[in-house]
This record gives structure tokens, C-alpha cells and sequence, in this order.
């Protein structure tokens, strides 16, 4: 839904710096509530107001700082207002957290321009500070006999044989299973591991896909046989399941069984969540048969206890259409995530801040750039280095 002309009349009013005081609170008030179409509209309106210049050029480099420094100036100005004898803090905070939610967005499309308008000197003085890179498509491949297969150093081609399956790397790094003869009833497994700060795709001998997200991994037969088709996982892996009603697909993780109806679903199942979270995007799965889930739904297990509820699938699965995705997320629960990405281990030496996030933001940037904007959520983070490796360090 396109935003309303007075909405873009006050913006632009904002920009030219002529927005009187109930203008500013009432812009910051649509930008707390508005959907991302429509703010993507709205930001997009601003960008370019004259003609449609290329998203590379140096108007839109422009455009771009201006709004991202008018949005931080704003920020700073609020959280002014807090300083005794500050106004009711009721009606400063919402523009806060709506400021920074601006900044958070409009990272996703910009932030690459902005650091690349940044002067040379202040390039070069960031790029000697301890960075982290941003995960990459690599996994080991652990045969039945015990052998060990890097998947980021094997070429494209078969790499390996097992029973009467051929397992192939494709050209875009994925790994295939085919059956070459008759299935045979020998059941053999295959185990793919990925550690911190790697992911993977994979398609099964019956055509399944299952993609493994950060220090996670999938036991399963290289060809299926019998009355069922049974993997086992850890981490969190989504998976599109080829449906055969007369041999259902079954994932075990931590004691659970999910079983699929015909289905796309992800489970999320690390040691260190405290719950096993089973989403279903399309189709329909079985909890540890009992519960049953429709698409949109979520079924959070904990301490051997199942709710169900509806959850956005979109912020679900964002983590395997390369985002981070967060809405009222603790600050606990992000940091866990960009650890595993990143490799990297998290200390609180002031305890844990009690902060939440929500926005989005692409996954293949450097932890650096997600730290700096989610340092505008009122929390303070620093990566360093010692003897032992680096480590992200949080204060609030």
C-alpha cells in the first residue's frame, strides 16, 4: 500500500529541515507503524525525487547519507530529552526505537554505499580494527566408512561412491545424491557437519532438499529403503520434503519427531535454545505423533511440553535467504545467532542488557557493520582480539 501524499509532503519537509515539532512526532509515529512497502516506497520517493538514476551513483550515495544522518541526528536529540528534567519518557522513547528501526532498514539497501562514502582516512583507521567475516557455503561430508570429505575444497563432479549411489558436487556447490542401479535394501548413512560460521544445501536420493544453517548437521541413508525415510539433524535445518504417502519422511532431533505430510518446514533445535522450534511454510507435519500443524504455525517444544502458535514463516526461514531477521528479539537470542554465524564467541562483563531488536539485515557483511547499527538500540559492543581468538564483547 503506497503511503499517503501528506506522509511524503512531511518527509520531504524533514529532509529540508522545515518540519515543525507535531510533523516530526507524527513522521516518527507512521515510521514506527508503517509495513516495509510502504516505507520502501517512501525512502525510495526520496531517493529520487528527479529521474531514476543507477543505485550506484553518487546522487543516490548522497541521498542516502542524508536521510541516515538526518534519522542518527534524531536519535541523538530524543535521547536528550530523556536527561533530567526530561518530558515523559512515554512519548520520546517510541521515536527512538522508531529511528533506529529506520536505520536498521535502510542498512539492508545501503550500508555498502555509506561505508563507501566514508573518507579514505576513516576507511583505513576502521579496516585496522578486528572484523569478523561474514559465514560461507562449506560443510565436511562424513562417509559410512569414516572417510572425510571437505565440500568447500572438492571440485564439481562425483566425489564420492556408496552402495549404488553416485554423490555429485554440482557447479553452484551443492551435493546431490542419484542412484545409479536398483536400490539395494543395505542401508548406508552419510553424515554432513557444518561448523560455526558455515551453511549448506543438500538434495537427498528421493529428491528432498534440506539446507543446513551454522554448527549444524543431518545424519541420513544414501538411498532410502523400507516403510519410512528417517534422518536425523542438530542445529537448524529447513527442508522441502518430496512427499510419497507410502513412505513418510521423519526427522529425529533431541528426542522428538517431526513427520512430514507433504511439506516445507524448519526446525531450529540448537543445545544452546531452549526450546526445539518446528515451523511449517506449506503443507502439513506431525509432532511426535500427535500434534499436527498448519501452515503459518509453530510448535515450540520445552521440557517435553507443546504449544502451538501462529508465527511469521518469512522471519523464520530469513536466515536461509541470506538475512537476520528480528522482531522483539532479546538481545540473548541475536547475539547466539551472529555467534554462530560469525564464529565467534560473546561475553557480557556488565551482565546481560535487557534490550530487544526488530528490522532486518543482510547476513554477507562483516560483524562490524551489524554491531554499529545495532549499537543504536542503547547497547555497546566491541570486537577484540587476544592469544585465544576474538570475541564480541557487550555492554549496555
Amino acid at each position: 500500500m503506497e503511503a499517503q501524499p501528506h506522509i511524503k509532503i512531511i518527509f520531504k519537509r524533514y529532509l529540508d529541515n522545515q518540519s515543525t515539532a507535531a510533523e516530526l512526532d507524527f513522521l516518527f509515529g507512521f515510521f514506527g507503524t508503517v509495513k516495509e512497502p510502504e516505507l520502501r516506497e517512501l525512502i525510495s520517493e526520496a531517493l529520487f525525487a528527479e529521474d531514476q538514476k543507477a543505485i550506484s551513483g553518487p546522487d543516490y550515495q548522497q541521498k542516502l547519507q542524508l536521510i541516515y544522518r538526518k534519522i542518527n541526528q534524531h536519535i541523538v536529540e530524543a535521547e536528550q530529552e530523556l536527561a533530567p528534567p526530561a518530558i515523559s519518557q512515554r512519548s520520546v522513547w517510541p521515536r527512538i526505537a522508531a529511528a533506529a528501526s529506520i536505520l536498521l532498514f535502510l542498512s539492508v539497501g545501503g550500508y555498502f554505499l555509506l561505508r563507501n562514502a566514508k573518507p579514505q582516512q576513516q576507511q583505513i583507521a576502521q579496516a585496522q580494527k578486528p572484523d569478523l567475516q561474514p559465514g560461507t557455503k562449506k560443510a565436511v561430508l562424513i562417509l559410512s566408512g569414516g572417510k572425510v570429505i571437505s565440500l568447500g575444497d572438492a571440485k564439481a563432479g562425483t566425489i564420492a561412491t556408496q552402495g549404488n549411489t553416485n554423490i555429485t558436487k554440482t557447479a553452484d556447490n551443492q551435493i546431490v545424491y542419484n542412484n545409479t542401479k536398483q536400490s539395494s535394501k543395505e542401508m548406508i548413512y552419510n553424515t554432513i557437519v557444518t561448523k560455526r560460521g558455515n551453511f549448506y544445501p543438500l538434495k537427498l536420493s528421493d529428491g528432498t532438499v534440506a539446507i543446513l544453517d551454522a554448527a549444524s548437521s543431518i545424519k541420513y541413508p544414501v538411498n532410502f529403503t523400507g516403510n519410512e525415510r528417517r534422518v536425523e539433524i542438530t542445529g537448524q535445518v529447513y527442508f522441502e520434503v518430496v512427499h510419497n504417502a507410502n513412505m513418510p519422511f521423519k526427522v529425529t532431533v533431541r528426542g522428538q519427531t517431526i513427520e512430514d505430510i507433504g511439506t516445507h518446514f524448519n526446525i531450529n533445535a540448537y543445545d544452546d535454545e531452549p526450546t526445539i522450534k518446528t515451523t511449517l511454510i506449506e503443507g502439513s507435519v506431525r509432532i511426535n505423533h500427535d500434534v499436527v500443524l498448519e501452515p503459518g504455525q509453530q510448535a515450540i517444544i520445552q521440557n517435553g511440553i507443546t504449544k502451538v502458535g501462529n508465527v511469521n514463516t518469512e522471519q523464520v526461514i530469513a536466515w536461509k535467504n541470506g538475512l537476520f531477521s528480528f522482531k522483539g528479539t532479546p538481545i540473548s537470542e541475536v547475539m547466539r545467532q551472529l555467534s554462530r554465524w560469525y564464529d565467534v564467541d560473546v561475553e557480557y562483563p556488565n551482565g546481560l542488557p535487557k534490550t530487544t531488536f526488530t528490522g532486518e539485515m543482510h547476513r554477507n557483511i562483516n560483524a562490524s557493520q551489524v554491531l554499529e547499527v545495532l549499537g543504536y538500540f542503547k547497547v555497546h559492543f566491541q570486537i577484540v582480539a587476544d592469544s585465544e581468538g576474538k570475541k564480541i564483547i557487550v555492554k549496555p
